[in-house]
C-alpha cells in the first residue's frame, strides 16, 4: 500500500496515461496516497514509488467490480475519485460482456466506480468525484434503440454517445445516490494527452500536428482537477466546460433522460449478476 503525508486517498481510473497520469503525479506531489487503475502493466511499472498501480480491464464488468472490491478492502476511506479512462476504437469492438467497448470503458466503468466506491467516499471529510468527459458539448446523443451501436457504429458516434451518457451519469448520481461526494463534470478541451496508437496513421499524424498548434498542455488541463480535490465545490453537481460553468438546465443534462439511462444501466447490470457496486 502506498503511503502519503496528508492522509488523503485519491483513486484515478486511466491513471497510467495522459491526463490521468498527470493527475496521479500531481496528487502524489501534494502528499496523497494515489491509486492508479490501468490495463497496461508495463505503463504501471513506470509509475513512481508512492503510487499504487491496480491492473484492471475496465471494459469488463467483472474486472471493474473486482478492482472496486480491492479498493474498498485496502482503502476503506477514499477522498477523491477521478475518472479518465477512455480509448478510441476505429472499428466496433465487443467486450467479454457483449457490450460495445467505448460504452463499457468510457461510460459503464465510471458508473460502476462511482457507485461502487460511494461508501468509501462517504467516509471522507470532503469527498469528490471528477468525471472528465465532454460536458458542455451538445453534439451526439444516446442511441436508445441501439445503445451498443450494433447497427451503426462510428468511432465519433460512440465517443459522443458515451460523453453524453457521462453527462447524465453525473446528473443522476447527484440527484438520487444519496452520496456525500460532490460530483464534477469536467471538459478540459483539446489537450496533448491520450494514447493515439489505435488510430489510423494519417489521423494520428493530423492530430499531432493540430495538437502542436491548438492543444493545451496536459498540466494545464488537470490543474482544476488538482484544485477540486483540495477544495470540492459546494454544490452536489458542478459542470465546467473549458473553464466556464455549464448551466445545469442544458438539454444534455436533462433529469428525465438521466433517470432513463440509470434504469437502462441498472437492468443491464442485473443481467450480469450481483456485484460490489450499489446499483440494483
Amino acid at each position: 500500500m502506498s503511503t502519503g503525508t496528508n492522509g488523503r486517498v485519491t483513486v484515478v481510473s486511466g491513471g497510467t496515461d495522459g491526463m490521468g497520469r498527470a493527475l496521479a503525479l500531481a496528487r502524489l506531489a501534494r502528499g496523497d496516497r494515489v491509486v492508479a487503475i490501468g490495463s497496461n502493466p508495463d505503463k504501471g511499472r513506470t509509475l513512481p514509488d508512492g503510487i499504487t498501480f491496480l491492473r484492471a480491464d475496465l471494459t469488463s464488468i467483472a474486472d471493474t467490480r473486482r478492482v472496486i472490491a480491492t479498493v474498498r478492502e485496502r482503502w476503506p476511506v477514499v477522498d477523491a475519485l477521478a475518472l479518465f479512462a477512455n480509448r478510441t476504437t476505429p472499428a466496433r469492438v465487443s467486450t467479454v460482456d457483449g457490450l460495445e467497448a467505448t460504452f463499457a470503458l468510457y461510460y459503464l466503468s465510471r458508473h460502476l466506480l462511482g457507485h461502487g466506491l460511494r461508501d468509501a467516499l462517504d467516509r471522507a471529510p470532503a469527498p469528490v468525484i471528477v468525471n472528465v468527459a465532454g460536458v458542455g458539448i451538445t453534439k451526439g446523443a444516446i442511441q436508445w434503440d441501439d445503445l451498443q451501436l450494433r447497427r451503426r457504429y462510428r468511432m465519433i458516434t460512440a465517443q459522443l454517445q458515451a460523453g453524453r451518457a457521462n453527462d447524465l451519469l453525473g446528473v443522476d448520481f447527484a440527484a438520487t445516490s444519496g452520496a456525500r461526494a460532490r460530483y464534477v463534470l469536467y471538459h478540459p478541451g483539446f489537450t496533448r494527452s491520450g494514447d493515439l496508437s489505435p488510430l489510423p496513421a494519417p489521423l494520428r499524424a493530423a492530430i499531432r500536428v493540430a495538437a502542436k498548434v491548438a492543444a493545451r498542455p496536459v498540466e494545464a488541463s488537470v490543474r482544476p482537477v488538482v484544485d477540486w480535490i483540495d477544495a470540492p465545490p459546494a454544490a452536489p453537481l458542478t459542470a465546467i466546460d473549458r473553464g466556464r460553468s455549464v448551466p445545469l438546465d442544458l438539454p444534455t443534462l436533462d433529469p428525465a433522460a438521466a433517470a432513463r439511462l440509470a434504469a437502462v444501466t441498472a437492468e443491464l447490470l442485473r443481467a450480469t449478476g450481483p456485484g460490489t457496486d450499489d446499483t440494483p
